[in-house]
């Protein structure tokens, strides 16, 4: 394994100077064709290789002329520069519009363009509401006489828009479907293979430090009640960030998210009003000492959340440790979050409007504490400064709550009502306009999408003192948002997200492309595992381990 990874790294460094070259010489090609390959280097997830080079291309290309440019080449072009936080004008559209109000979208690229694009507005963009509309309606008209990767192109941007996918869990099937691009060189294709591979690796070991940790916690034997859901919270955190330099970042922040997932169910389903009390406490003392009232497996708990945060410490430089006390005070903030929701259950209190749900439930969100969490481990790009900028809950902050709490009362609401339970912010709209649950469920989508407005707003208008890379850890956190509550909550039902998990982390790729590239000497470990259900797998002591894992906690079968 490490032989062969050894070859891989050292073929993808060779192969990503040739793909220089190309980058390089595409400042001589039409406009159309450099925006192609900008953005097929950002969906086969090379674009971090790349970085500085595709940042000047789009300071050189958002001032060209576009006059001569089609429909679907201009929207490319806002689409890219807006998703790089260039404030770019709206007004590029109107001369694609007629007497009558309608685009002059001539085919389904043009439309699936136009709509992506759209979706990075703003408040007061008349323009692009106008497109959304006029795109979604006709995309939903012709889809069902379309076939092949546009079919599926459009069938997955009319559940979650482009701008506000996840690209590391498509990664590996635009590799698939770029294959059949001519407009795709295959120097680039060869360096997405080796690259995904590369990660897929990285990530693998990364997922056996995680598991090892995990089951250090004995949640199946001490707290049978918790959702034992590691694998999907790794999964979740690689869509943050899934850069191989972001190691430590991920694992720490996986941490944090399941220990969240603990307490959340902790709050949600099992401790009493009294017991919820006396847990709180505990944290803000930050001492288990004081938890002699409480039961066995909430002490066990407590206990195993102060020795995952001192291990999250002792991954921490000397000069970096004073990260931890920020951690320490938004994860207090979040138990007081959840105690309050407690003691709202319990009494059946409803909030009379949805700010004042907000209150309370944009934090038991806990995207505040996870965005925190994603600066914890990065390198010294995040500063003291940062941290104390994330704690004033900015509003590109807030707005990543709000939009949380939407999608989860959204796909939870129905299920929820079967045991008791906090009032949802839908709940909160009923009461507030005395409307039915149909309007009500149709007026928080609207305000998601209002909110989302308002996160547009604050991406292309960042405080200059935050560095774009904290800020993109922030997006593809609200990113994952709109992924894990997609049609259902799929982070409770995981079973829906078994296919994705197993391409991304044992995804036959690894397997075809070693075969193919490897001299025959150096294949050894990646054959299909004898038996397997899902062929064909990694079978090195690692991944064996790992799908192992995986067939047990998220396909069920051993």
């Amino acid at each position: 394994m490490v032989e062969q990874q050894t070859w891989m790294v050292e073929r993808a460094d060779e192969v990503k100077q040739d793909v220089a070259k190309i980058v390089a010489s595409s400042v001589a090609w039409d406009l159309h064709h450099r925006l192609q390959l900008i953005d097929a280097l950002e969906r086969l997830c090379l674009d971090h290789l790349f970085e500085d080079d595709i940042n000047a291309a789009l300071t050189q290309i958002r001032t060209v002329n576009l006059t001569d440019c089609d429909l679907h080449t201009v929207a490319m072009w806002f689409y890219l520069l807006r998703k790089h936080g260039h404030r770019v004008s709206p007004d590029v559209f109107v001369r694609f519009k007629d007497q009558e109000g309608s685009f002059l979208a001539n085919n389904p690229v043009e439309l699936l363009s136009l709509y992506n694009a759209a979706h990075l507005g703003t408040h007061g963009e008349i323009i692009l509401d106008e497109a959304v509309v006029f795109t979604r309606t006709h995309l939903e008209a012709i889809l069902p006489s379309l076939e092949g990767s546009l079919a599926h192109e459009i069938k997955c941007a009319l559940e979650i828009p482009l701008p506000r996918r996840v690209r590391i869990y498509e990664s590996k099937y635009y590799v698939s479907t770029l294959e059949k691009d001519v407009t795709v060189h295959d120097t680039v294709l060869q360096l997405a293979k080796l690259n995904s591979n590369i990660m897929q690796l990285r990530h693998q070991q990364e997922l056996e430090i995680i598991t090892r940790w995990w089951k250090g916690l004995e949640i199946e034997s001490k707290l049978p009640f918790a959702r034992d859901r590691v694998v999907e919270c790794y999964f979740w955190i690689v869509g943050v960030y899934f850069e191989p330099c972001q190691s430590r970042g991920r694992i720490i922040l996986t941490m944090m998210i399941a220990i969240i997932g603990i307490f959340d169910d902790i709050f949600d389903s099992y401790g009493t009003m009294e017991e919820c009390e006396l847990l709180t406490n505990c944290v803000e003392r930050w001492d288990t000492k004081f938890g002699d009232g409480l039961p066995e497996c909430m002490k066990h708990a407590l206990g195993k959340f102060f020795d995952s945060y001192e291990a999250m410490d002792h991954e921490l430089a000397r000069d970096e440790k004073y990260r931890m006390a920020y951690l320490k005070n938004f994860t207090i903030d979040l138990i007081r979050g959840y105690n309050k929701e407690v003691k709202m259950r319990e009494e059946g209190y409803i909030p009379r409007t949805v700010n004042e749900h907000l209150q309370v439930s944009l934090r038991t969100g806990a995207c505040h504490l996870l965005a925190c969490a994603s600066f914890v481990g990065m390198d010294d790009i995040a500063t003291k400064d940062s941290f104390d900028w994330v704690s004033t809950m900015p509003k590109i902050v807030k707005d990543l709550c709000i939009i949380l709490r939407l999608l989860d009362d959204l796909q939870s609401y129905e299920r929820e009502q079967l045991t008791p339970h906090v009032a949802s912010t839908i709940k909160s709209y009923m009461k507030e306009h005395n409307v039915s649950i149909q309007i009500a469920r149709k007026k928080i989508e609207e305000l998601k999408e209002d909110t989302w407005k308002d996160f547009n707003h604050e991406w292309l208008n960042p405080d200059n003192g935050v560095p774009r890379q904290l800020l993109e850890s922030i997006f593809n956190m609200t990113r994952t948002m709109e992924f894990m509550y997609n049609q259902d909550d799929n982070f409770t039902n995981c079973q829906n997200l078994k296919d994705t998990i197993h391409l991304l982390f044992c995804g036959a790729l690894c397997y075809l492309l070693l075969v193919q590239t490897i001299p025959t000497n150096k294949v050894c470990c990646l054959m299909p595992r004898e038996g397997s259900p899902y062929q064909p797998a990694p079978c090195s002591a690692l991944s064996c381990t790992i799908f192992c894992y995986f067939s047990h906690c998220v396909f069920g079968v051993y």
